[in-house]
């Protein structure tokens, strides 16, 4: 099989594109000044393969893509040679992508578009590759490079805001501290702002818009994608896997509309789905962006893997988390048994890494959580929606908030999945932080520029007495319980707890719940603000869940009755184990966990009221093991404990000596 992209030969550089529909493709190639100095065509070849030869350049050549054939918006074909196009293929970009009007007019209008288009630069010889091995994640911390980095005290000038930025000694400490294993970096592929943004004075702070799929964006490695290989092989000697957020569902050329960067001018329907209408080839969107990648052809499942090899064995990365990933199995509607799914799974080297997906995307049918096998881990978003709910205070809530620190077992318990399959969370990029979960009622997305009509509207937020941020003592000090809470409740359940950047630190994005656009202190990090107790809180409850297999066995609990001793006990603060009555009581507010796993015993009480209870303890010597409120100090006496207001307390009975 050719290798596609741009490839160095002792003779010069050989190009390989694929398309089925153009009658030509050129390669233009770039000087320095950004000024066209030649274009050669590149040959037929089999299998729908246009390669050729270009002698006496290598690394560092800066080149673009020309193709020529078919113009007919309405029929799905936008074949214009004056678009310059960046091979997707391409490991190195030389700027960033920008938006102009100039990107999507019509042929007729033949403007050459390469003044607007990063070049590619052809790279040398590439890493010793890695080999990955492995390894079940016990917590994921979700990143956004530019927002974690950019008022980071430790990182300077120009390393803010990039992924070197996060190789200096004080974050790689942090995560340490914490006990985090596996760090999520949100996408880092090259991408583009969506159109509406640049009228409203504002850019991508994601990247979930990429356009390259092999290339970081610049902005994040200014000096080229070794930082990326630097930083993981830094991270792996202490400890801790890097996985990519990768968006294999759409790219930034969005609709018919949208800019002609790469993919829709090579041969659109190649790569993305359509669908006739009234006689017209329409974009399917299934994602909400314009787009939607055509999974199920085979040139599009090459890009996808040997793009992800790409990332895995050259640039040292641990796996990845799949964004919409139900769209790598539309044929249209979601199959698990897809050619694209896999593929993935039965690569000997993708199987070999953490493979976590996002199971929905907004299409049709798209909602397909527990379903992605045992090879993927998933987001269960059932977590988050129940926890935050019972701690909110909805009634009916003590079944389900039972059902979720057990491991969602109606959804992951069959097939060979077990609850680490399972990714539970409480916040993520979309959406509230944790701070702004319990200090607001409503979104506030004004700055987005869209009259607070995006985002999520169904939060299970509240805001303790005040919208907003306020100097009430009392409000302040009931918002942090809250979070401590919401966090030891996280850290005490079964399944994989992932946690999004600054949670840890009580950070805030002022109530914007769809801060896409904020690249600025809305979404960077003030670490000068940090929480420090806060951080320690999370470093303790992560050491406590890791040092008791009560808590953290990786299996479901039952309550079954196996070598004579029950996995869990759900006790009632009377002291009794929880019957029909006590499940089906609306009101009810708070819920004993006994824990046994060998001869070890915890016991976690969960309690949402506003005021202390006391609860009856099972016989025996027990001791505070965590309590997720500081401010209050455990009674332990006559076989009762007092569980403070809107706290989780956890008690560990010694094993016998």
């Amino acid at each position: 099989m050719e290798k596609l992209g741009a490839t160095i030969t002792p003779e010069g550089v050989n190009f390989a594109v694929y398309s089925e529909a153009a009658t030509a493709i050129w390669v233009s190639l770039y000087d320095e000044q950004d000024q066209e100095i030649e274009r050669f065509e590149l040959d037929v070849h089999a299998e729908n393969i246009r390669a050729g030869l270009v002698a006496g350049i290598g690394a560092g050549a800066r080149y673009g893509l020309r193709a020529d054939g078919r113009y007919d918006p309405d029929r799905g074909y936008f074949f214009d040679p004056n678009k310059l196009l960046v091979d997707p293929y391409a490991r190195r970009l030389d700027r960033v992508f920008v938006r102009s009007p100039r990107l999507r007019l019509p042929r007729e209008e033949a403007v050459d578009t390469a003044p607007l288009i990063p070049k590619a630069i052809v790279v040398g010889e590439g890493n010793e590759n890695i080999l990955p091995r492995k390894k079940a994640p016990s917590l994921f911390y979700e990143l956004n490079v530019r927002g974690f980095s950019m008022r980071h005290p430790s990182v300077q000038g120009p390393l803010r805001g990039t992924i070197a930025g996060l190789t200096t000694k004080w974050v790689v400490d942090h995560f340490k501290h914490m006990g985090v294993d596996t760090i999520q970096l949100m996408p880092t592929a090259a991408w583009i702002d969506e159109g509406h943004l640049p009228a409203l004075g504002l850019t991508n702070a994601w990247g979930y818009n990429p356009v390259a799929y092999f290339a970081i964006d610049p902005r994040l490695a200014p000096r080229g994608p070794q930082e990326l290989r630097v930083m993981t092989d830094l991270y792996r000697k202490n400890g801790i896997s890097v996985i990519l957020d990768v968006v294999y569902n759409h790219t930034g050329e969005s609709d018919a509309n949208g800019p002609m960067l790469s993919m829709m001018g090579l041969d659109a329907h190649t790569y993305y789905r359509f669908v006739e209408v009234d006689g017209k080839q329409h974009l399917v969107n299934d994602t909400g962006t314009g787009n939607t990648l055509r999974c199920d052809h085979p040139a599009v499942q090459r890009l996808v893997i040997e793009s992800l090899r790409y990332w895995v064995e050259e640039m040292g990365v641990s796996g990845f988390r799949f964004d919409l990933a139900t769209v790598l199995g539309r044929e249209p509607g979601f199959n698990p048994e897809a050619e694209m799914l896999k593929k993935i799974k039965a690569d000997p080297v993708l199987s070999k890494c953490i493979l976590v997906a996002e199971p929905w995307d907004p299409g049709p049918g798209g909602y397909a959580l527990g379903k992605f096998g045992k090879e993927f881990q998933e987001h269960n978003d059932t977590f988050r929606d129940e926890v935050r709910s019972f701690w909110k205070g909805e009634p009916a809530k003590i079944g389900a908030l039972a059902g979720k620190v057990s491991g969602s077992a109606e959804i992951f318990d069959f097939a060979g999945r077990k609850p680490h399959h399972g990714v539970n969370m409480l916040a993520v990029h979309d959406g509230f932080t944790l701070r702004d979960l319990v200090s607001y009622h409503d979104k506030h997305n004004e700055a987005n520029g869209e009259n607070n009509r995006d985002g999520h509207n169904n939060n299970q937020s509240w805001n303790c007495g005040v919208e907003g941020e306020t100097d009430d003592p009392a409000i302040n000090a009931a918002r942090k319980r809250d979070v401590r809470a919401l966090l030891a409740t996280l850290f005490l359940s079964r399944g994989t707890p992932l946690i999004q950047q600054g949670d840890e630190m009580y950070r805030t994005q002022q109530g914007n719940n769809n801060a896409y656009a904020q690249d600025n202190e809305i979404t960077w990090l003030d670490w000068e603000g940090a929480d420090g107790a806060l951080v320690d809180f999370v470093a303790a409850i992560n050491a406590f869940r890791k040092a008791h297999p009560a808590v953290s066995h990786d299996h479901f609990l039952t309550g079954q009755e196996r070598h004579g001793v029950r996995d869990v006990v759900w006790l009632h603060p009377d002291g009794h184990e929880m019957t029909e009555g006590d499940w089906n009581d609306g009101g009810a507010s708070v819920l004993g966990m006994h824990l046994r796993h060998k001869d070890e015993e915890v016991l976690i009480w969960f309690n949402r009221r506003i005021d202390p209870v006391s609860a009856k303890l099972p016989e025996g010597d027990w001791v505070v093991g965590i309590d997720s409120d500081p401010d209050t100090s455990v009674t332990i006496a006559d076989g009762r404990v007092q569980v403070g207001a809107r706290t989780v307390l956890a008690l560990v009975r010694p094993a016998a000596q």
